[in-house]
């Protein structure tokens, strides 16, 4: 394909690398802009602008050359609530802005299916109503509105609404996972675990970025769910990963209704890691329709849940000792367990 040159918005963080490894290896251009440092291996391949996707001051040197923007910068859900809506909302209009007064060719935001809320019904389609839960999906909902009215002044946006996606350097509150699988400890999940859940590999997320930049522009302007082909239970997935560490473990179902509980308390004393969306998601059936991006695009994801988990539990493994000693709000650390550390001692 025509080498393109890309701007990645949040280009040090899990989506970013990962996409940046992705570009590189078809030959492409990249530029990171990211508040964080690029600190890579990849960093003498690519250009890097060290700051923040809200500074205006930047975007001449943010944007100069570049064909394509991919917006993955985003406050995460831990974040406070004003900073998850000045950089997920303001941001995305900040950065649509910029897109479009400097002729860029075409716009990709990442949002999240997190704007379906907690759904009622299965599977999700792009039409279904977007009601966001808590500051983070309310963000995403809002985002969403901005890169609508930016399509409606000329600008092409392609909105993708990934699942939960896993890979080379995702921690966050997948590391729970496999931390107890790594030290030989059952795993617990809410409700039987027999509910279906839909995942995601980065990888495939990737592919359906680079058919967005790449397809033609009436075809790709638009919104697109991005989810695995292939998926089971949320049980079923998640024992892949005991299953690989080998130390006979198995998914040990908790009643919802007291967990949730337990879990919305905890929550607000700031002694768990787990917001509202995902304990209220975890022990129900959370899938989408992807047929709107295998007709569209061509999108044909390679990865199953379990496929997915096992290659983001090896690539855990092989940094481990590298990674224990930080704990943030990103996916590429884990995040601070609170009183869910003590359940390893129990199960």
């Amino acid at each position: 394909m025509e080498k393109k040159r890309f701007l990645v918005t949040g280009g040090a963080g899990f989506m970013g690398i990962n996409l940046v490894r992705y570009l590189l290896d078809r030959g492409h251009e990249v530029r990171s802009y990211d508040i964080a440092p690029f600190s890579y291996p990849e960093a003498d391949r690519i250009s890097e602008l060290r700051g923040d996707v809200r500074d205006r001051s930047l975007h001449d040197a943010a944007f100069d050359g570049i064909d394509v923007v991919v917006h993955c910068a985003a406050a995460l859900p831990l974040a406070e609530p004003e900073e998850i809506h000045s950089t997920n909302v303001d941001g995305t209009r900040t950065m649509l802005d910029a897109a479009r007064d400097r002729g860029i060719d075409r716009f990709i935001h990442i949002s999240s299916t997190a704007v379906y809320g907690i759904p009622d019904h299965h599977p999700l389609t792009e039409n279904d109503a977007m009601i966001g839960v808590g500051p983070y999906g309310e963000s995403k909902v809002q985002a969403e509105h901005v890169c609508i009215e930016a399509r409606d002044k000329g600008l092409t946006v392609s909105v993708l609404r990934p699942k939960s996606f896993v890979g080379p350097e995702r921690l966050g509150a997948f590391e729970l996972l496999y931390e107890f699988a790594a030290d030989g400890h059952s795993f617990p999940v809410l409700g039987s675990g027999d509910n279906l859940y839909q995942l995601l590999d980065v990888d495939d997320l990737n592919q359906a970025v680079y058919l967005c930049a790449h397809g033609d522009a009436a075809v790709v302007n638009d919104v697109f769910n991005i989810g695995a082909e292939r998926f089971g239970s949320l049980r079923q997935s998640f024992q892949a990963v005991l299953d690989r560490a080998g130390f006979g473990k198995r998914i040990i179902g908790f009643p919802a209704a007291p967990a949730i509980w337990t879990l919305r308390a905890l929550e607000a004393l700031h002694l768990s890691p787990l917001y509202k969306w995902i304990y209220e998601t975890a022990g129900k059936d959370s899938f989408v329709s992807i047929d709107k991006a295998k007709d569209r695009l061509g999108y044909r994801p390679e990865h199953s849940n379990e496929e997915a988990l096992i290659r983001n539990y090896e690539w855990y493994l092989s940094n481990r000792d590298r990674i224990s000693a930080q704990t943030g709000v990103t996916h590429r650390v884990p995040w601070k367990k609170g009183a869910l550390a003590m359940l390893r001692w129990v199960i």
